[in-house]
């Protein structure tokens, strides 16, 4: 595993994740994936969906 650098949108260098911080984020993860996984409560529902069956009918 190597350093992780990290940019900020002009290009300039925010950080530099070392490898021991890596491998500890890792082992944590391995003990708890729950505390790493994504919030989905505040994503939008989907769209609903097109019924195709009535497309291009007229009335």
């Amino acid at each position: 595993m190597h350093q992780v650098k990290v940019y900020d949108g002009s290009g300039n260098l925010k950080k530099v994740i070392s490898v021991k911080a890596l491998n500890k984020r890792s082992d944590d993860m391995i003990e708890s994936p729950s505390q790493y996984r994504k919030n989905r409560v505040n994503a939008t529902p989907p769209a609903n969906p097109i019924d195709i069956s009535s497309a291009g009918k007229k009335k």
